[in-house]
């Protein structure tokens, strides 16, 4: 696990997983009394500041990791019993190189089912001989040599407890994806912060049927809507500085 102020909803995540053999946690820096939460579940915690590019983390943590199974997780994700026991009996001479695990998605409190939200499978469960995180801003995924299965029971992943801890995050993540997208080439358009802010609202309210969430599936799209709209400003940011004159030059 990779963790950066979690303190909120570490503990829940780290009491759903002390059935492993061996929790393994890198630290960002954090400020809020994540590191001391994780130590008493853990002697196996690294600290290593990473600037917010969690892949690096997740993969020191593949590395730490004695054992050939690694089960990646978020802070604010809870393994449930049941897929626990499914954990379990799966990586048992098994010839899979990793599973997929669905997650059953909460915002505000509650479980979102559509808008794109559900359902929602990535790897997470895999033998570290055979994978890794790819190397991405935001958004890393397991690049994985061999096959996969899927299993049944989902992951509990509450995200956004609250709007403030959205707001918290889409500045981070804005930032992040916008790198992402400077480092494959990506210019600015300026219909961008207009048309993919459109696009994504209404794909997530329409198309993906956030409108059967109710008010919970029309406050979703708007806010990545707004997330969209500011990562290409972000974007548009970064063009600005690297067009600006150094002080050297603007003194001359």
């Amino acid at each position: 696990m990779a963790t950066l102020n979690e303190a909120a909803c570490l503990e829940a995540c780290l009491k759903s997983v002390q059935w492993a053999d061996e929790i393994v946690i890198v630290d960002d820096g954090s400020t809020d009394g994540t590191v001391e939460i994780a130590r008493r579940f853990t002697d196996k915690v690294t600290i290593a500041p990473s600037h917010g590019n969690f892949h690096a983390n997740k993969n020191l943590a593949i590395q730490t990791a004695t054992r050939q199974w690694v089960l990646s997780l978020d802070a604010d994700e809870v393994i449930p019993a049941e897929l626990a026991d499914e954990i379990r009996h799966a990586i048992q001479g098994t010839s899979y190189a990793a599973f997929r695990l669905g997650r059953r998605n909460h915002f505000l409190g509650r479980w979102i089912r559509h808008g794109g939200w559900s359902p929602d499978y990535t790897i997470r469960l895999f033998d570290k001989r055979k994978g890794r995180f790819t190397e991405r801003e935001v958004h890393e995924v397991v690049r994985l040599e061999g096959s996969a299965a899927t299993l049944k029971h989902p992951i509990e992943h509450y995200t956004y407890r609250s709007l403030a801890a959205y707001q918290e995050r889409v500045g981070r993540y804005a930032a992040l994806a916008a790198r992402e997208m400077r480092k494959k080439g990506r210019r600015f358009h300026a219909w961008d912060p207009v048309a993919h802010p459109l696009w994504t609202m209404f794909r997530m309210y329409f198309l993906r049927q956030g409108f059967r969430d109710g008010i919970d599936g029309l406050l979703l799209a708007g806010l990545y809507g707004y997330y969209t709209f500011l990562k290409y400003a972000k974007l548009w940011e970064m063009e600005l500085q690297d067009r600006a004159p150094d002080v050297g030059e603007r003194g001359r």
